[in-house]
């Protein structure tokens, strides 16, 4: 999902900054310019910070396990499948 629209920053682009040591907006402006331009996506990216809505959530793509087909199941094609789900 992208969080900044003028800028192309997505929300994995926040978490790994988050997890790489970002704890305040301005962090997050230094390394991805993240609100820098119309500052309408402020208020979305700090919830991301420590603290945020967002920070005690992981990403469900670190959530999601692979899962081996059983070996009488050749009717999927082998391979990952990534699961999007938005909060709401």
């Amino acid at each position: 999902m992208f969080i900044c629209i003028c800028n192309a920053i997505t929300e994995r682009q926040v978490r790994e900054a988050v997890a790489g040591g970002a704890h305040t907006m301005s962090d997050l402006q230094a390394q991805l310019g993240v609100a820098s331009c119309c500052g309408c996506c402020s208020d979305t990216a700090s919830e991301y910070l420590p603290g945020g809505r967002q920070a005690a959530y992981p990403a469900v793509h670190d959530m999601v396990e692979t899962i081996e087909a059983a070996a009488n199941d050749t009717a999927l094609p082998p391979g990952f499948t990534e699961v999007v789900a938005r909060r709401a």
